[in-house]
């Protein structure tokens, strides 16, 4: 008999267990509330942040309407935590639209798209690092 093997926990930026951005609403690529990844997310959702409403505008504009409620999603509101994808954020900091992030909640994958120092000075939860 096989014994299912339990997979380690991802972790975030500061090189510890990933913990939950959001469940209300509920974020995550897997929609656990975590910003967990794996190779079936092309998109990288590994970026926890707290929306802010130029963010939402500036995404909006690109094509990715999170304001917007649809049959399963009330839609994003400023102040609500959300998995973004990588790239998406760095395009929005290239635009000075960045919203902040929690480093706890953010996978340590996004370092390879946006650069470490970058998401510490963007930290609502820079006490973290202490």
């Amino acid at each position: 008999m096989f014994e299912a093997m339990a997979s380690p926990p991802q972790r975030n930026v500061l090189g510890l267990p990933i913990e939950p951005c959001s469940t209300q609403p509920m974020t995550g690529f897997f929609r656990t509330g975590c910003c967990e990844t794996d190779q079936q997310d092309l998109g990288r959702h590994v970026v926890c942040a707290q929306m802010t409403q130029e963010f939402l505008e500036f995404s909006a504009t690109r094509g990715n309407d999170l304001s917007t409620p649809r049959p399963g999603f009330a839609g994003l509101r400023p102040g609500d935590r959300w998995c973004l994808c990588a790239a998406r954020w760095k395009e929005a900091f290239d635009a000075d639209v960045a919203p902040p992030v929690i480093l706890a909640s953010t996978h340590e994958s996004a370092v390879q798209i946006v650069d470490r120092q970058v998401l510490l000075a963007h930290a609502l939860d820079s006490q973290s690092l202490n």
